[in-house]
Formats: C-alpha cells, structure tokens, sequence
C-alpha cells in the first residue's frame, strides 16, 4: 500500500472507514526498562480514541511516538494514511500535538502566540491574522487577546494551547492529559471543543487520567499496563468485562415480590425494600431473558434498573496490584 493511501477499517454493519492511526508491534525501551512491549491500535478517521493507564504504564511515550517527537524501536505504523518511519515529515503536516504542559508563551499576548504559530506553518501576513482571529473567537478568547497570557487563568490557557495547536488546520490531533489541573468547568469547556472538532471530521487521540472524561468522549478505550494493551473497547463494553454488574427489580406488592423471586430464583433478595438483585452483564439479551421469564409468569415490577461497573472498577481491576500481568489482551467488537 503506498504510503500516501490512507487504509480502512470496518465498523458494525460492514461499512469502511479510513483508519487515521494504525500501529501494529508498538515497542519501545529505555536500556533495559521496556515501555511499550508490542502494541496495537487501530482508530478511525473522524473519532475519539482515550488511552488509559497508570503514571508509567507509556501513554505519553506512544504519544510522542506517533507525534514524530521520538522514534520506535519496532512496528509498523501509520498516521493519516503515511509511514510514519519513512515519510515523517507528512505525518507532522498531518497532525497537532498538544502536551501535557502549556506551549503558550506567558510574555507575550494570546493573539501573539496565535500570529508565532501561523508564521511557524509559513502562512501568509493576511492569512495568518484571519486565521488567529477566527481561532480565538471561537475559543472565546477575543476580549483577552491583546493581554498577556501571564494574566490567563489556567482553563483560558488550555484553551489558547489548543487553539494553536489548530492553525494548521490539522486532521488528527494529539490531546495528552488536556484537562490536567483544570476546575470543572474548564474542563466541561475543554469537552464541548474536543466534541466540535470531532463533529468536523477531525480526530482526536487522547490520553487521560480523567475516567469519566473517557466515558464522556472516546468512542474506543484502551487501557495500558506494563508496556500492553490490558484491554480495548467501547466504554461499556469495557464496563461488562468486570463482575459485579445486576439488575435491580423493585415491588410494591409482597405477593409479586415472592413471585418474581421464585420465577427468577438466582436472585439477591432485600425483604424489607422488596427488590430483587439479579447478576447481569447488562446486556439487552440479558435483560430480555429476564423480561421474559417475568412476563411467563405474568409479574410486572414496579421499577427497573440496570447497574454495571463504571470505569474507575474496570481501571482498578486491569491495572491494580492484584492483576495478572501476563493476562492476554481482551478485545471487544
């Protein structure tokens, strides 16, 4: 495949995509410490990838990796449609990256650091102070552009970070850790510009210690650990690959409790609250069974509710102290 052919991948229902990053036998050492022991990743053009893991587990090191700023010891890798061994420089015209640390010039103005980034990608005088000028009006940013970023607050320099990082116009965008020490309005702000862009084409790989950032934006998630991919998915598939998920039936009537309870019988009875627990994967076939045993029986809960692991458990149990590091990778379609 020549290197400027952007390949595909196929989602439910059989319909290709173009692969905007693909790596496959990711590995890197540093002397004898390996960080990235064989990874890969395929992420589609167009949506939001979240690379979890623990200080250490290598989320910035595949970053900087697929950002050209350091090279791999192996693997066959691609970022928007090129090799990223043997052409680079097209993979950097392709990409923004914007690290865990502000990029943002302090002593100089925010419209500054925009019109340094727009003469950095050579544009012209014209075209880079449109450019600058529709960036920080969209970050909302236009009242502050003339003081010096010294005087921003930590999410408006965030936000002028990214909006640098966006005046190449670039398809593919590097996010590690974005909402690192901001307050949670900042980085609800910083969500709703992550979603815009990918709403026009652009996609995003981010990396983050933010769990409920994941489950609030990335369409996939892998979780790192010990230089491999733990496991990969959706975030609730991801959520069903950890025990403890149940349905939860409520009663008001005793009579259709103790019915409910015989029909169903492994359950985990609350007498007093008259609710059944019922161990589930919360899946729709699993709660079609269920449905169905009860409508056999001709019983109707008053309420029900399907409660499955969140991602902090998934992150514990993946990566926490007890887990077995040579446990394959699971992967879920």
């Amino acid at each position: 495949m020549p290197s400027s052919v952007m390949p595909t991948s196929r989602h439910g229902g059989g319909h290709a995509s173009p692969t905007a990053i693909s790596a496959v036998g990711l590995r890197k050492s540093y002397g004898e410490k390996l960080v990235l022991d064989g990874i890969d990743l395929r992420i589609p053009a167009g949506s939001v990838f979240a690379l979890l893991g623990p200080n250490g587990a290598g989320k910035t090191t595949a970053v900087k990796i697929l950002s050209t700023l350091i090279t791999a010891d192996a693997g066959d890798l691609h970022v928007g449609g090129h090799n990223l061994g043997a052409d680079p420089q097209a993979v950097r015209a392709a990409i923004g990256v914007t690290g865990q640390f502000s990029a943002v010039d302090s002593l100089i103005t925010g419209e500054e650091n925009m019109l340094l980034m727009a003469d950095l990608h050579h544009l012209s005088k014209s075209e880079g102070r449109r450019t600058a000028a529709e960036l920080l009006e969209r970050f909302d940013l236009v009242e502050a552009a003339k003081k010096p970023a010294s005087t921003y607050s930590g999410g408006m320099k965030r936000r002028l970070d990214l909006a640098m990082t966006l005046v190449g116009s670039p398809r593919i965008i590097f996010l590690d850790e974005p909402t690192t020490g901001l307050d949670p309005r900042s980085r609800h702000n910083m969500w709703g510009i992550i979603r815009s862009l990918v709403s026009d084409g652009v996609t995003v790989f981010l990396t983050t210690q933010q769990l409920e950032e994941a489950d609030e934006l990335a369409d996939r998630i892998a979780v790192l650990n010990d230089g491999k991919i733990a496991a990969e998915g959706t975030a609730d598939e991801l959520k069903r690959l950890i025990p403890g998920g149940h349905v939860r039936l409520r009663f008001t009537d005793p009579v259709a409790y103790q019915s409910a309870a015989d029909a169903l019988r492994e359950v985990t009875r609350d007498d007093e609250a008259l609710s059944l627990s019922i161990p589930s994967d919360g899946s729709q076939r699993e709660l079609r069974s269920i449905l169905d045993r009860l409508d056999s029986a001709g019983i109707e809960a008053d309420e029900l509710t399907v409660h499955t692991p969140d991602l902090d458990d998934v992150f514990f149990a993946l990566t926490g102290p007890a887990r077995v590091t040579n446990q394959p990778k699971e992967t879920v379609r």
